[in-house]
């Protein structure tokens, strides 16, 4: 411990005895880093944050999407800085005094696409902000900018509108003639060489759909003869005449027993199954009518015999079955021809059905692209209606540009203290490397430590009055030097708040 703070006093009293020297080489940094410092030009900056309303006049549904107009915002917000927008902010500011040539207006375009950032805070707040050489140049540099970012919203979006749809309509109306001529050419081959065959479509189409027609008719064919059939067989059972008044009278029991049988001929008409309830109540009436009747005496039916009701109307039904039966086969066999037809004209020419199939398919393309022609352009329309008569997207600035009173770039009091600071550590450091090239010894043990050999003793100065007196004048002249570098730092200070203080 000890011998470190020999070496502390050791290097205070050779940096203190070259203290002319530090105060030197203090000055001399000070000078240079200061001047450095006072001939660095100002940047100020002039911020303003404006904010993004979207409009919720239309729906999305018509092309007015809120997303779509963020992406325009968006894209104005990237292309704001481009060289031609630039271009106009030296046109409209001060920078304009400072143009002769096309070279100096590329060099200030060059500068402010350094100069000028865009930052996107939030979905639609956004902040713009400008450095320039002056307040007022980096104010008028912002609210140009916002100027253009107007204009560019207001009148490029609806002037791109409008040759969007003069670009459509010329579109339209070409693909009108080409869709007219496409159609002409479908008829004209239709007629030529489809026009006897059934259907519409190609050959493949009409085939396909009279096989889901045959398929379909064979079914309720079937279903037919079923039900023709079972009706033959309950008329098989059912007896045409049964007696009247005129004749012998039947008895009691047999004209039950006709009731009941007609009302089971109606059941199975309905399509009543064994197992049904009404069918199960109809059989047991029937086994008991049938035994009173084989029990009651019989009659001779004669000239008073009469039509029996049931199986009247079971003719009725049969007639109507035989006649949907006939219609379905007459159907069938009408389909059967076409399907035969279509197959004799796709086997004896392939190359008329190859034909038909591409024509119906550049037909149908170009019926796909003329549909979806005419909803773009109704899109467009409606878009320049509703930015012809609303405003899609309303600005708002939220923060002015307004003139900075303090420049952002350099931080001169700072770096006026740093190069204080620097110049002072500069002087002792310079000393204490002076001392440490010297051969000097302070003390008389770093003299016995270098040469190996004991020092007997040491011989203190002796400092006569007027020596005194010389070295505590020089003292107050080295005080007043030290002093005169701090007194210059705060002078500089003092000017650097004058300036900004004209310059606001």
């Amino acid at each position: 411990m000890n011998s470190l703070y020999d070496e502390l006093r050791v290097a205070l009293h050779a940096i203190w005895t070259r203290r002319w020297l530090a105060l030197a080489v203090a000055w001399g940094i000070a000078i240079l880093g200061w001047l450095v410092v006072s001939q660095m030009p100002n940047r100020y900056e002039a911020k303003a944050r404006v904010f993004v309303q979207m409009g919720q006049v239309l729906p999305a549904k018509i092309g007015i999407s809120t997303a779509e107009q963020q992406n325009d915002v968006d894209t104005i917000r990237q292309t704001l800085t481009s060289a031609v927008n630039l271009e106009k902010v030296v046109r409209g500011t001060d920078l304009a005094n400072t143009v002769s040539t096309p070279q100096d207006v590329a060099d200030r375009v060059a500068a402010l696409q350094v100069n000028i950032q865009i930052v996107a805070q939030q979905n639609n707040l956004f902040q713009i902000t400008a450095s320039a050489s002056s307040p007022k140049l980096a104010q008028q540099i912002v609210a140009k900018l916002i100027s253009i970012f107007v204009d560019q919203n207001l009148s490029d979006d609806r002037n791109d509108t409008q040759t969007t749809l003069r670009f459509l309509d010329s579109q339209v109306e070409q693909m009108q003639n080409r869709l007219a001529d496409a159609d002409a050419k479908r008829t004209q081959f239709q007629t030529q060489y489809l026009g006897s065959l059934p259907g519409t479509g190609t050959l493949q189409d009409r085939m396909s759909a009279a096989r889901t027609q045959m398929a379909q008719i064979d079914g309720d064919l079937a279903a037919a003869q079923t039900s023709l059939a079972a009706i033959n067989g309950q008329m098989a059972g059912t007896q045409a005449n049964v007696a009247g008044a005129s004749g012998v009278a039947a008895g009691p029991a047999r004209a039950r027993l006709a009731a009941i049988e007609g009302q089971l001929a109606d059941a199975r008409v309905k399509g009543y199954t064994d197992s049904h309830p009404d069918v199960i109540a109809l059989k047991s009436q029937l086994a008991a009518a049938r035994a009173a009747a084989a029990n009651e005496p019989a009659g001779a039916v004669g000239a008073g015999a009469q039509p029996n009701p049931v199986y009247l109307s079971l003719k009725s039904m049969q007639v109507d079955k035989q006649a949907a039966v006939a219609a379905l086969t007459a159907r069938k066999a009408q389909l059967q021809g076409d399907m035969n037809a279509i197959m004799a004209k796709l086997n004896g020419d392939p190359a008329v059905a190859s034909e038909q199939g591409q024509i119906e398919r550049d037909y149908q393309v170009l019926k796909d692209q003329y549909d979806k022609l005419l909803g773009d352009r109704e899109e467009v329309r409606v878009r320049e209606q509703a930015q012809t008569q609303t405003d899609s997207v309303k600005f708002r600035i939220i923060d002015p540009p307004v003139a900075p009173r303090a420049p952002a770039a350099p931080n001169r009091p700072l770096l006026l203290f740093g190069v204080l600071i620097i110049a002072i550590g500069g002087g002792i450091g310079a000393t204490f490397a002076l001392s440490q090239m010297k051969t000097t010894f302070a003390t008389a043990g770093r003299l016995e430590k270098a040469t190996g050999l004991p020092v007997i003793g040491s011989i203190s100065e002796r400092v006569s009055r007027a020596d005194a007196a010389l070295r505590r004048r020089k003292l107050r002249l080295f005080a007043g030097a030290s002093g005169g570098l701090v007194a210059a730092f705060v002078g500089l200070l003092a000017v650097e708040m004058l300036m900004r203080g004209l310059a606001a």
